[in-house]
């Protein structure tokens, strides 16, 4: 996945969230509902900034960003901010 892709991955999932939001103000989804789907696109944004971070890491030193891979959702997850 290219750079470009990884940002439009990310826009999709921010603007997915932004609408999930919207649609509990309206009432079309409960809070449980939104909270679940909200957890599961922090995780995929986690993924997705980590990608694109690794990816510009190698490109900085000189390796192939294309040798940059996703990492699982625990090992993402489990970073100290």
């Amino acid at each position: 996945m290219r750079d470009n892709e990884i940002l439009t991955r990310i826009s999709a999932l921010v603007a997915e969230e932004h609408e999930l939001r919207g649609r509990l103000a309206t009432g079309d989804v409960t809070s449980e509902e939104e909270n679940e789907r909200v957890k599961e696109l922090e995780v995929a944004l986690d993924q997705c900034w980590d990608l694109l971070r690794q990816r510009r890491a190698r490109r900085g030193v000189g390796e192939d960003p294309d040798d940059a891979a996703p990492r699982p959702v625990s090992e993402v997850e489990g970073y100290q901010q």
